[in-house]
């Protein structure tokens, strides 16, 4: 792990209520390239921040001081926003260049100073972007010159507008990086235009096809969640895998990955079932869902990295409220994981929960976001969006949790998230 001095944090007259947020960014492959990392003030309009400076360096510092940047990102590039005075400010230099992606704000003046200090840093090895560009200005060219990457942001947007602004960015030989992507069909677009990175959350959004069909894996992996909930013997879980032979070396490979004390390997699934317990291996099974079981493979898909992000912060946060149990956290992973069923199947919420016995107070969180599950299931969903107006609400509905908890729950679930990402690598 990279060694890094202490970022400045926020000072006495800037807010204190700041979230930390993140947005995944795809490439090519719709597989995980890069996490930006957001701040918002959960102040009464949480779209302004009144200190850019002590924003991103308090974000910074959660990073830094609460987990490390390699348990935070794992193999991920992280994306960081920068005004003109953190910027020109010595304590960028604390951050890893192999690490992060330097984001020039839009608001900041590109002046001579500026583009100097640009180009001092590119000689130092770092990363350089250009943040909301919509147009081709005269001022731009300057840096243009220096960059690595140009965010476009295609939120309104018609398809000429945007084809115009590439075209106007072809004599540089930049990276194009599509911002508020909605849909497949916009991604799509932007492939067709040259763009090789994304940042929405497109992927997450269901494009239900009629009359589709689970595959056999998945329909299996249901059944074995549902086993799990009813307390099914072991020969039943093991009749339910031996079918698929994809989903059992996946188990296996995660089982001897996550059973690393045990002095013998797992060879079979009993052993597997036995060593990881019924709790483990019903969030194992959770996860597996969305990777491609058939294919022994896809961890790193930027659904599956969601979906563990959100179980294990459900989890954490859950366990941070006022009077709560073992219980309580164990439900709210599940029901983080369930969350995004939708996405992975192209199903209704309402059909996928037909299949599995589920508790009443998670049907209703997943259905209707209805409880104590369902408020914290909102407050994923508001981080997700970098909406701090609601986190901020929903916290004073949640006892026992502060804008801290909800920074450091997140900043572990990112970590842990990763980790099952190189476990199932390795």
């Amino acid at each position: 792990m990279h060694a890094i001095a202490p970022i400045p944090t926020a000072s006495a007259s800037a807010p204190h209520d700041i979230f930390i947020g993140r947005q995944p960014i795809l490439d090519l492959g719709n597989q995980l390239y890069a996490y930006e990392l957001l701040f918002r003030q959960g102040g009464q309009d949480s779209a302004q921040v009144s200190d850019d400076l002590a924003a991103t360096a308090t974000v910074l510092s959660h990073v830094f001081n609460e987990l490390g940047i390699e348990e935070a990102l794992g193999p991920y590039l992280g994306f960081i926003n920068l005004d003109a005075r953190m910027l020109l400010s010595d304590a960028i230099e604390m951050v890893p260049c192999d690490k992060f992606v330097l984001e020039v704000l839009e608001t900041v003046e590109i002046t001579g100073e500026i583009v100097e200090r640009c180009q001092a840093l590119k000689e130092m090895g770092y990363t350089l972007a250009m943040d909301d560009f919509v147009g081709l200005e005269e001022r731009h060219r300057p840096l243009l010159d220096l960059v690595d990457i140009v965010k476009i942001d295609i939120m309104g947007m018609d398809d000429a507008t945007l084809a115009n602004t590439v075209a106007a960015l072809k004599p540089w030989p930049v990276k194009l990086l599509a911002e508020k992507v909605d849909s497949d069909a916009q991604a799509q677009l932007c492939r067709q235009l040259g763009f090789t990175l994304f940042q929405g959350y497109y992927f997450a959004k269901p494009a239900l096809v009629a009359g589709k069909k689970l595959s056999q894996s998945q329909a299996s992996l249901l059944r074995l969640v549902g086993l799990i909930l009813e307390d099914a013997d072991t020969g039943e879980l093991e009749t339910t895998f031996k079918p698929e032979p994809g989903l059992t070396l996946n188990l296996l490979r995660l089982t001897n990955s996550a059973a690393s004390g045990v002095r013998q390997k797992i060879t079979s699934l009993r052993h597997a079932i036995t060593v990881l317990g019924r709790r483990q291996l019903q969030r194992w099974l959770q996860l597996l869902l969305y990777t491609n079981p058939a294919a022994g493979s896809g961890l790193a898909n930027p659904l599956m990295q969601l979906a563990a992000t959100r179980g294990r912060f459900l989890e954490l946060a859950a366990a941070g409220l006022a009077g709560a149990s073992r219980e309580l956290a164990d439900h709210a992973f599940m029901t983080g994981i369930m969350s995004l069923m939708p996405a992975l199947l192209h199903a209704p919420m309402e059909d996928i929960l037909k299949t599995l016995p589920l508790l009443p107070k998670v049907r209703d969180a997943l259905e209707s976001r209805a409880g104590t599950l369902g408020k914290l299931l909102s407050l994923a969903e508001s981080l997700e969006a970098n909406d701090a107006g609601a986190c901020r609400a929903l916290m004073g509905e949640l006892p026992g949790l502060n804008c801290d908890d909800v920074n450091r729950a997140l900043t572990q679930a990112l970590a842990w998230a990763a980790s099952i990402n190189r476990e199932g690598a390795d």
